[in-house]
């Protein structure tokens, strides 16, 4: 280093000494505002932005979840009989040789049952049926403390109105279908795994199940006057509420906050929003893709007041024209963090799954636009038009079976297919009779709503109203890493496929009282996934119409 003018030696050093302390400075202001390191932080944001869906690292080889989370079916009403059909009637079944058995209906159970009627085998020509009751309060009823005796008195609907093509007599809520009908679910239980022992996180309705799935809390609900707009206090929808408003949702109540809510709704319809978080905020956090895709969400123009109006309707298997879009049936719609009010569409088929104007919601045609892409987010929940989505009274098995495996057949002749696992599951039982009394793992003791043995255990975080588990579900994973043929008896719930999210790309869990700290882990040495090889490299096809396998 040459100086012109040359100082003394204790001026270099101090000159030097200065610039030291000055770029120390700059270095020191410089990783404050960045933080401590480049790399992504527990429960903090991507500092790099958003990560792609093939690149995020994760704890398993699975770089997509799907969930199918379809309506209002116990595990008894699909899988009772499993893994033998009666091949009388609609696409015959038979198992493969070494089928494990379920914890299905037992001859004793289908012949000498403690309700007031025997289950009752229902054909492919009656698969449009009732709507049964399945509010919080009647569920619990229904099971009598354990004596699984009671659910003719407190959940049967056996005559409705409305379709006329509806199926119902006398002890309807006790019956099952089999693999004649449901044929593709029993196929693919025979091709992947499934669980016997899944159940939901609490008792009642569709949107506690669905904020369970994706928040594992029901509480957190504050409803709202439909006339006037203004927060208030109705009891058929948000239980134990506190001085502010906010208590456990046991009903179904649409999303205030979004704007198609109005379309079908009368004025006597309470509206309601949530409080908390759910597993998209922390997708959020950690810069992933996600998305709620959901049939009927595209609105078909707007009313006087510039509001979206969502208006597809669409046909079901007896030709009954249904409106596609439920708004209840939305979860994030809820929330103001991942509401998307007006039904905007993505700005681009790349941005699908990202945070832009859709906020995440979209409808079921971004789906098949961005899966053609190859732009499958990293978590993915597919929601069916009503009239395919399995809920009785506005749909029916064959048109659940026709929407899923439509959707399952695309994925799995997709290049994605080898890094996605998809799960099967429903929002809750529609009232079903279920043989299994689901295990109490929290309690509540609201004399309003509960009856024992809901009462007997203490409410975790102090949140009345969240009894449970509710009942027992099905779940099916389909998978190149779930098991062959294997049924899983470990027990499960919904907030279990939510913890398997959170585990999978190491996202925290979602605090104040979510389920998800201690619902059950899928992934065990006994459950439905073997991580050790992907044993399903050649796809599963099979037929929408018949359920039959096809490839």
């Amino acid at each position: 280093m040459s100086d012109s003018n040359p100082r003394p030696r204790r001026g270099v050093l101090v000159g030097i000494a200065l610039a030291v302390v000055v770029v120390l400075v700059v270095v020191v202001v410089v990783l404050t505002r960045q933080g401590p390191s480049s790399a992504p932080q527990a429960g903090a944001p991507a500092a790099s932005g958003p990560v792609a869906a093939a690149d995020a690292k994760t704890a398993t080889p699975i770089k997509h979840v799907v969930v199918l989370f379809s309506e209002n079916i116990s595990f008894d009403h699909y899988f009772g009989t499993y893994p033998n059909a009666a091949n009388t009637d609609g696409t015959p079944f038979t198992a493969a040789p070494g089928t494990p058995a379920v914890n299905g209906l037992s001859p004793e159970l289908l012949t000498h049952n403690p309700n007031l009627h025997n289950p009752k085998r229902l054909t492919r020509d009656q698969a449009m049926t009732c709507d049964q009751s399945h509010d919080y309060d009647k569920e619990q009823r229904s099971y009598n403390n354990g004596a699984l005796d009671s659910f003719v008195q407190n959940t049967e609907v056996d005559t409705c109105t409305g379709q006329p093509i509806l199926f119902g007599e006398p002890g309807i809520d006790l019956d099952y279908y089999d693999g004649n009908t449901v044929t593709a679910l029993w196929n693919y239980a025979q091709h992947f795994a499934m669980s016997d022992n899944y159940f939901a996180a609490t008792y009642g309705p569709s949107s506690p199940g669905a904020l369970n799935l994706v928040a594992g809390n029901t509480h957190g609900i504050r409803v709202f006057d439909p006339k006037t707009g203004k927060p208030t206090t109705d009891l058929k929808y948000s239980a134990s509420p506190d001085a502010n408003g906010v208590g456990t949702m046991i009903h179904d109540p649409d999303p205030v906050l979004d704007e198609c809510s109005d379309t079908n709704r009368t004025t006597t319809d309470t509206l309601a929003d949530f409080t908390g978080r759910t597993i998209g905020d922390l997708l959020n956090d950690h810069g992933l893709s996600w998305g709620w895709f959901q049939g009927g969400f595209k609105p078909t123009g707007t009313d006087a007041s510039g509001k979206a109006v969502c208006g597809a309707k669409h046909a079901n298997a007896g030709g009954n024209m249904v409106a596609g879009y439920v708004p209840h049936h939305d979860p994030f719609q809820y929330f103001a963090s991942t509401v998307n009010p007006r039904h905007l569409p993505p700005t681009s088929v790349e941005t699908i799954g990202r945070t832009d104007q859709a906020n995440h919601s979209y409808d079921l045609t971004d789906f098949d636009a961005a899966l053609a892409a190859g732009n499958l987010p990293s978590v993915t929940y597919l929601k069916a038009p009503a009239a395919q989505n399995g809920h009785a009274g506005n749909s029916s098995p064959v048109d659940e079976q026709r929407f899923m495996v439509e959707q399952i057949n695309k994925i799995q002749q997709s290049p994605l297919w080898s890094s996605t696992a998809i799960f099967i599951t429903y929002d809750d039982s529609d009232g079903w009779y279920d043989h299994v009394m689901p295990p109490l793992v929290n309690g509540s003791n609201d004399p309003a709503r509960d009856s024992t043995p809901c009462t007997t255990k203490p409410a975790a975080s102090g949140y009345l109203d969240r009894c449970g588990y509710g009942p027992r579900l099905p779940l099916l994973v389909i998978s190149p890493y779930s098991k062959v043929n294997y049924v899983d008896h470990g027990v499960g719930s919904q907030a279990s496929v939510l913890r398997f999210i959170e585990d999978n790309w190491s996202l925290g869990r979602i605090g104040d009282g979510s389920f998800d700290e201690s619902a059950p882990d899928l992934v065990r040495p006994d459950g439905m996934f073997d991580f050790t090889a992907a044993t399903h490299t050649t796809p599963v096809l099979l037929d929408p119409e018949s359920g039959a396998v096809t490839h």
